[in-house]
């Protein structure tokens, strides 16, 4: 059996790791800038975690993780706040791009990977950097394949479009076609997050410390008994919308201070998924926002997943929303890491190579 080992930047809790291990790849190492990592990355997956800036880590370190294996992949996820849509909207103005996908770039000319992946936004897809980094793929002689991809097509419950690109020094390669391919067999909130205990806002359920919601201030409160699963702020009476929404520019974001619905897959999961005024974050029948739980079962990830210490101070749900909101997740990670199995298998058959 051929030996395929990963190094997974920008690495977070685990989710693109998981989603490889799955599927059955090694993953040698995980890099993140965030401490807070440690705990559910090492806890759930079989790679060592490292927390270092991106920036200071070298390719030296990607061929110690390889160690003379048979296919060196190197994949990543760069936080994609610089390139998302909804945070060039939410500031009104172009975000200043960052360095990451440049470092990437390097990581990638220096260490010489086999195969190389890199999951992020779509509209990543039209920055310079971006197509910096394809021009040098083909340059040093890669098959390259990008998609833009619906989740659901690959069991994520999420109404979620990403980039993937697949690179491969082998031949030609690519993403593996969804098993959800009718949207009839998209799943959905009631299926994911339906059987959980209710939830008051603020509460913490006491069998599953992760299973805990924001509190809510009493005019949230009476705005989420107004909303309903699909319906808008516009539903409130006029007293309870904030002063923003009645300006002529705060009009069209409707997507705010939303419920979702039991039958439809949720909105896409961010790392602000658990404040009910950051999207349509709302619960579809109790009045509060999402518990981190249902936001991780959103994003695929095990019901026992931990994403915290249970022996140490809860680190708060503000940074712990944030690594689940950012997380690629399992279940897309899964449908890279099967792409990658078959492109090495189609490669040895078609090449004849004895491993």
């Amino acid at each position: 059996m051929w030996d395929a080992r990963a190094v997974d930047l920008f690495c977070g809790a685990g989710g693109l790791t998981f989603g490889l291990e799955t599927a059955g790849i090694t993953v040698a190492e995980g890099v993140d800038i965030d401490e807070r990592c440690r705990h559910p990355y090492e806890k759930h997956t079989s790679a060592r975690f490292v927390q270092m800036n991106i920036l200071g880590y070298k390719s030296d370190a990607i061929l110690n993780a390889w160690n003379g294996c048979d296919f060196k992949i190197l994949v990543g996820c760069a936080p994609c706040q610089p390139y998302s849509t909804y945070s060039q909207k939410s500031t009104g103005k172009k975000i200043g791009r960052w360095s990451l996908i440049r470092r990437f770039a390097t990581l990638v000319d220096e260490a010489e990977p086999d195969i190389v992946s890199m999951e992020n936004v779509p509209p990543l897809k039209k920055t310079s950097e971006y197509l910096a980094l394809m021009a040098q793929l083909e340059k040093s002689g890669y098959s390259i394949s990008d998609v833009i991809v619906d989740c659901r097509a690959y069991g994520v419950p999420q109404r979620r479009r990403r980039l993937v690109m697949l690179a491969s020094r082998l031949g030609p390669i690519s993403m593996i076609p969804g098993s959800f391919t009718d949207p009839a067999s998209w799943r959905d909130v009631r299926s994911t997050i339906g059987h959980l205990a209710q939830l008051h806002a603020g509460e913490i359920h006491e069998e599953d410390p992760l299973h805990r919601t924001s509190r809510l201030s009493e005019t949230n409160l009476r705005r989420i008994r107004y909303s309903t699963p699909g319906g808008t702020w516009r539903d409130w009476p006029e007293t309870l919308r904030s002063p923003c929404h009645r300006k002529k520019t705060g009009k069209t974001y409707s997507g705010v201070y939303g419920r979702m619905e039991w039958g439809k897959s949720s909105p896409t999961i961010t790392g602000q998924c658990f404040g009910y005024g950051n999207g349509r974050f709302g619960h579809p029948s109790q009045d509060r926002a999402l518990s981190l739980r249902e936001a991780a079962l959103l994003q695929t990830f095990p019901a026992d997943y931990e994403f915290f210490d249970k022996e140490e101070r809860f680190p708060g749900i503000a940074p712990l929303g944030r690594l689940i909101g950012n997380a690629v997740p399992p279940d897309l990670g899964k449908a890279i890491g099967k792409s990658i199995v078959q492109h090495i298998n189609e490669s040895i058959s078609q090449n004849d190579i004895v491993m």
